[in-house]
Parts: C-alpha cells; sequence; structure tokens
C-alpha cells in the first residue's frame, strides 16, 4: 500500500485506516462535522485576531471570500446591504 501522508510511518497509517473503516456511519459523520465546526471555528478566530477593528458582518463577509471566493462574496455584501 503507498502511504497517504509523507510524514506518517506506513504501518502506522494502516492502522489509523483499519480504524475508520471500522467506525459506524454515524460516528463517521459525527467526526467530520465535528472536524469541518472546529477548522471554521479557528479560521474565524484567525480573522477575528487579523482584523479587530471590523464588526461581525464584516468578519463573516472576510470568511466567505477566503472559503468560498470573490463571487459569493459579492453575493453575500448585496444581501447584507438589501437587509439593512
Amino acid at each position: 500500500m503507498i502511504t497517504q501522508s509523507i510524514d506518517t510511518n506506513a504501518e502506522v497509517e494502516r492502522v489509523l485506516i483499519s480504524l475508520l473503516r471500522k467506525l459506524s456511519m454515524k460516528e463517521k459523520l459525527e467526526r467530520t462535522l465535528a472536524f469541518s465546526s472546529s477548522i471554521i471555528n479557528l479560521s474565524k478566530r484567525a480573522i477575528s485576531r487579523a482584523n479587530p477593528d471590523l464588526n461581525e458582518d464584516e468578519k463573516n463577509i472576510l470568511f466567505v471570500e477566503y472559503h468560498y471566493g470573490v463571487e459569493l462574496d459579492s453575493k453575500l455584501r448585496k444581501y447584507l446591504d438589501q437587509r439593512k
């Protein structure tokens, strides 16, 4: 088997993949959602730390721009402007 990670021992990777395969679909989904939530929170925290002067809407717009692109960022700005 070719390892997927250059910094993980092949045997360790084999064991990790084996453990993941044994999880139920519910457990896999729960872990995926928890991981995604952690990544989103870390990204938003980094944006807040780098831009303490921005309000929450502006920080959310930056998050969308960084993760989903300028096109969606523009649509979000337009939506928020219309909402006000």
